[in-house]
């Protein structure tokens, strides 16, 4: 089965009530994935995910209700990632001029094996050693 990750910044406009045609098209591809059984994210994602929806955007949600989502989003495929992918992650930082936390997010898609990595950070297009990105918001 065909894996696509989803970078935090698509989960949070996914919930994001005040992100406009980004929560429309964000929440649209959730669905999808959801729907398709493809969708895969990482530990890294949901915990940057809980901070920014209970503290960064404008209307922040609950404490509680983030933590109900985190939890179904949990049935999705999670990497966790161990020493090696660390070591990896920073190895791909380097390589690719990105940030570690971005490394981390490479390093997670690369590790459950995604074609497709969703992100507004990378590059829309960019092939990362068979990791394409592709942002839902490009026309």
């Amino acid at each position: 089965m065909p894996a696509e990750f989803i970078d935090t910044n698509i989960l949070v406009y996914a919930y994001d009530r005040t992100a406009g045609i980004k929560f429309d098209r964000a929440r649209a591809l959730m669905e999808s994935l959801w729907d398709r059984g493809e969708g895969v994210l990482s530990t890294q994602v949901l915990q940057e995910f809980y901070v920014a929806v209970t503290s960064k955007i404008p209307q922040p949600l609950g404490h509680r209700k983030a933590r109900e989502i985190v939890s179904d989003l949990g049935t999705w495929t999670a990497t966790v990632l161990e020493v090696s992918d660390i070591l990896k992650a920073s190895e791909l930082s380097e390589r690719y001029r990105m940030s570690f936390w971005d490394g981390l997010i490479l390093a997670a898609a690369r590790k459950k094996e995604a074609k497709t990595l969703w992100s507004e950070d990378f590059s829309h297009g960019q092939d990362y050693d068979g990791v394409k990105v592709r942002n839902p918001f490009t026309p």
